[in-house]
């Protein structure tokens, strides 16, 4: 045995110069750097502050405790939080299993063979006859992994489920987003109801005075006709707003995980408009704020790994193996020192010729990485891309809503002067119905504008990464691996 094993390892030596090689094959992408993705100036004129980040529960800035209490109740019961939960305990289950390949194994195992051999093979003394055996084995295994293969297949699993994590709470972050923007599509439905309802009384008076005015001989036909045209019209978008309040309860009732009746119970919102303030540490800070880039920079880790690992592959691997055991035909026999049965010794093995498969396996574990690069990279795109347009939406909504409130308070001061003209008789209840045309218009300008304005602060919160707790790479696989290596 001392002599055989020099033997083996003189001749894996002699062959290591000719084995397999991954010598030549490179990834092609590098992550990017959220410094590189300048924004200073499209972000100009935004008040800044250091505590500006979202908090967890980021929709309290809206100041709506019926928002508050189905935020918490969609939290606790959603489907999409339910799946997403389990996708992470999969993952780290995943993680586990490849952290268990790495461990020496120990097995046991007891079993009654049967055996008859013919005599042409083992002669009449041994053949011919059907002999049963007890046996009893202890099995040891242990393969080191020197080169760090199946440590990097572990920590490309471990970065995966890390990832997944935080797909979890991107997945929350989404299903309170959602929940936010159809809470918000709820109050402006209620505002058009209000809108609709009003111009539908104004339009039902005029039809009435015109009606009065024909009998009185002062009028023609055609305003009747235009005014109940408009009366129907108001009608109409009375039962379409009333339809809409009903949908979007269902579809907050959905969010929440529970059935349509849940969305009836829903009362009107009354939601704030925050006031626009952004990180002073923009955009690097979005680095460990956004779940959807932490995540992705997991996969890149994970992916490095990968590579890794498949570079491993083209060393020698040792396997360390013991079998112990007992074996004896005759039962009161099993347990005598004469059944020992031992077995076991170093086993190496190494490529040679494998028909290009690691060079394959290789070059597949790379395109992983550049693909998990380009979507790091393509994610920090999209997050810095967000986060601009929300804040030039709210600086252009804030400059639409002053203008609309400054023709809202013109058209408001000459639908009062017209009023006390008319209690002074020198105006008609036809003059006042014409002047709260325009007010009810602009009413309803204002309020789009207002909810579009609040869609941007919370489009703008998800963009930030809505306050979720992550937990980004604190090293690159790259340092590690040189550091090891």
């Amino acid at each position: 045995m001392s002599q055989r094993l020099p033997l083996t390892l003189a001749l894996a030596a002699a062959l290591l110069g000719g084995c397999a090689t991954g010598d030549g094959l490179t990834a092609h992408n590098t992550p990017r750097a959220m410094a590189d993705l300048h924004a200073s100036q499209s972000l100009i004129g935004t008040q800044v502050s250091d505590a500006a980040w979202p908090t967890e529960q980021w929709w309290a800035a809206f100041a709506d405790p019926q928002l508050d209490a189905l935020m918490q109740e969609a939290l606790a019961n959603a489907p999409s939080i339910e799946a997403a939960d389990a996708r992470t305990r999969k993952a780290l289950a995943q993680a586990g299993v490849a952290d268990a390949v790495r461990k020496p194994s120990v097995g046991a195992s007891a079993q009654l063979a049967g055996m008859q051999l013919p005599e042409t093979l083992a002669g009449d003394e041994i053949g011919g006859h059907f002999n049963l055996a007890d046996v009893l084995m202890l099995k040891l295994a242990w393969n080191p992994d020197f080169w760090g293969v199946s440590r990097n297949k572990w920590q490309a699993a471990v970065g995966n489920a890390r990832a997944s994590e935080v797909d979890a709470q991107a997945a929350r972050l989404a299903l309170t987003s959602n929940i936010a923007l159809t809470y918000g599509a709820l109050a402006q439905a209620f505002d058009a109801l209000d809108t609709a309802k009003a111009e539908t009384t104004r339009s039902e008076a005029l039809v009435a005075l015109n009606q009065q005015r024909i009998k009185a001989g002062l009028d023609n036909g055609i305003a009747l006709h235009q005014n109940q045209s408009t009366a129907a019209l108001a009608r109409q978008q009375t039962q379409a707003a009333e339809h809409q309040i009903q949908q979007l309860q269902n579809a907050l009732a959905a969010l929440l995980g529970a059935g349509p009746d849940r969305g009836a119970s829903i009362t009107r919102p009354q939601l704030q408009t925050p006031a626009l303030v952004i990180p002073s540490d923009l955009p690097s800070g979005l680095l460990a704020r956004r779940p959807d880039i932490v995540a992705a920079r997991w996969r890149v880790e994970a992916a490095q790994r990968g590579v890794y690992a498949s570079k491993a592959a083209f060393y020698p691997s040792i396997n360390l193996s013991a079998l112990v055991g007992l074996a004896s035909g005759h039962l009161n026999e099993l347990f005598d020192s004469k059944a020992l049965l031992l077995s076991g010794g170093p086993a190496l093995s190494l490529p040679i010729f494998e028909g290009g498969l690691l060079k394959q396996q290789l070059r597949s574990s790379q395109a992983d990485y550049d693909l998990a690069v380009a979507s790091y990279n393509q994610t920090l795109l999209s997050a810095i891309r967000e986060v601009t347009d929300a804040v030039q939406s709210a600086h252009a909504l804030d400059a639409q809503i002053g203008n609309a409130k400054q023709a809202y308070d013109t058209a408001h001061k000459a639908y009062t002067q017209v009023e006390q003209r008319q209690r002074a008789g020198l105006a008609t209840r036809l003059d006042l119905l014409n002047a709260q045309k325009p007010l009810l218009q602009l009413e309803h300008q204002l309020s789009t504008l207002h909810a579009v304005r609040r869609s941007a602060s919370i489009q703008l919160e998800q963009a930030l990464g809505g306050g979720t707790a992550v937990s980004a790479p604190t090293a690159t696989a790259s340092n590690e691996y040189r550091h090891d290596h």
